[in-house]
């Protein structure tokens, strides 16, 4: 069991029954194992840390990796940030948080928070108020998280939302909107105060070569995207950064404020994302110029494509009426409690964006089929134009060939008429020989007309006249 296991990671705990706590150790309320009392031989707080995380390394083989230090604010306490495989207990996810405390000259306490790394982010504050409710090591010590001032965290209710992809810790009276969903949630308080958690800005590196292609060809960014440089320092650039992501929304904070910023190098297992850059601050903001409220805020920066695409995830809570250590500990035990299906998330996603594509490519393919129709239109037009042309050049033939058949009859009948009044003036006639040469075939000739009356007299069944409509053309005249 991780229980077992979060204990066998702490063997300095054998030695700090020594000291003036004896070695304590507890459930967590929500799961997960806390242990507490004096590190024996450790007489700073870097080295009470050092012996405890040294423990982890030599039961677990291999050396944990650590988040950046912080100190709980209006305490002497230190702590860190652990994960680590534990691979004697099979290769399981383990994380954790060592805390630190000078109790006094060269004397040193500590204690250790271990869950499995998925439950983590849900029972650390638990362990936390259970912790400090028995746990005094320094009488100013009333912070029950790390970072900016809190006070005592309220007792919250799990809440998941209808779709199953995502659930949060809410304190008594507060709900999740109905408009929620698909790994993001709103939060209305009470008090008016209003919650947003993994809400996703789509961003671009003004650096990056989708970004200077897209200026090239003259192309704005899509509606809502953020132009901001990848690799900007999250703690300097906050305030920038909430103005860009609230001008995405299509608004503009009247008055923002950062009291506190800093990086949150082990955010909430249940919500980081991999590769992803975050960072936690706290002000106070009027959103919509009606007023200042107070503000709890985590962004996270995700890596950028090689394209220069990535994406911002921004987790925030508005407290109009609270002080500012009553919101800093409510909106911090609510965010460490938010854990989201990843998988269920781009699940749902798929199945939600399936019928789109369907439609999308039943568009696709009438526009296609529009498109071919068209085209046939168009190549039948041409075709039809193009027969017409035909239809045309073939009558224009005809009538020309008609015209020039008129024309060569007309030429025929004047050439013939001529040939007739040539033969009248010249006193010839065409005869019509029938038994040409005896061979059976008939002929033609034009000879003097004493000569043609003498033929025909003589054998008439042989010979006889021609009229002139029975010239023979090209023997009897010439066109």
């Amino acid at each position: 069991m991780i229980l077992a296991l979060s204990l066998a990671c702490f063997p300095a705990c054998r030695a700090v029954g020594q000291g003036p706590t004896p070695q304590t150790t507890l459930d967590g309320p929500q799961g997960g194992r806390i242990v507490f009392g004096a590190v024996a031989g450790a007489t700073t707080q870097p080295a009470a840390m050092a012996k405890v995380l040294g423990g982890v390394q030599a039961q677990c083989g291999e050396k944990p990796q650590i988040g950046r230090v912080f100190r709980f604010r209006g305490t002497n306490s230190v702590g860190v940030f652990f994960s680590v495989t534990n691979h004697p207990q099979g290769g399981r996810q383990v994380a954790g948080l060592v805390i630190a405390s000078a109790t006094g000259p060269g004397q040193v306490e500590a204690a250790l928070l271990t869950d499995e790394a998925a439950s983590f982010g849900r029972t650390v504050n638990p362990m936390l108020r259970h912790l400090f409710g028995v746990w005094n090591p320094d009488a100013r010590a009333a912070s029950a998280g790390p970072g900016p001032a809190s006070a005592p965290v309220p007792a919250l209710h799990k809440v998941t939302l209808p779709d199953r992809t995502a659930c949060v810790g809410l304190p008594s009276g507060w709900q999740v909107d109905p408009k929620s969903g698909g790994g993001t949630m709103l939060i209305h308080g009470p008090q008016g105060e209003v919650v947003i958690l993994n809400s996703m800005f789509l961003a671009q590196d003004p650096r990056g070569p989708a970004y200077r292609n897209a200026q090239r060809m003259g192309m704005r960014p899509l509606r809502g995207t953020v132009i901001f440089p990848a690799d900007a320092d999250l703690v300097k650039n906050f305030g920038p950064i909430i103005e860009q992501l609230s001008r995405a929304k299509g608004f503009v904070p009247a008055s923002l404020g950062i009291d506190f910023a800093e990086p949150l190098p082990s955010p909430p297992p249940g919500w980081a994302l991999d590769g992803a850059r975050y960072a936690l601050a706290t002000g106070q903001i009027d959103p919509d110029g009606k007023g200042m409220q107070r503000m709890f805020r985590v962004i996270g920066a995700a890596a950028p494509d090689r394209y220069g695409d990535f994406s911002f995830h921004d987790f925030v809570a508005y407290f109009p009426r609270a002080g500012a250590a009553e919101a800093n500990a409510i909106a911090g035990a609510v965010f460490s409690s938010f854990q989201v299906d990843f998988a269920l998330v781009a699940q749902r996603a798929s199945a939600e964006a399936a019928p789109h594509i369907a439609r999308l490519k039943q568009v696709d393919a009438a526009q296609r089929q529009a498109v071919q129709a068209n085209a046939a239109r168009i190549i039948g037009n041409i075709n039809q134009i193009g027969a017409n042309a035909t239809a045309r050049m073939n009558a224009v033939g005809a009538a020309n060939d008609a015209q020039h058949a008129q024309w060569r009859a007309g030429q025929d009948a004047n050439a013939r008429n001529g040939q007739g009044f040539s033969n009248y003036l010249l006193d010839q006639t065409v005869v019509q020989d029938n038994n040409l040469r005896g061979t059976g075939t008939v002929g033609h000739g034009t000879v003097w007309n004493a000569t043609a009356d003498a033929l025909v007299k003589a054998d008439p069944r042989r010979f006889e006249y021609v009229d002139m409509p029975n010239y023979w053309r090209g023997t009897d005249y010439r066109p």
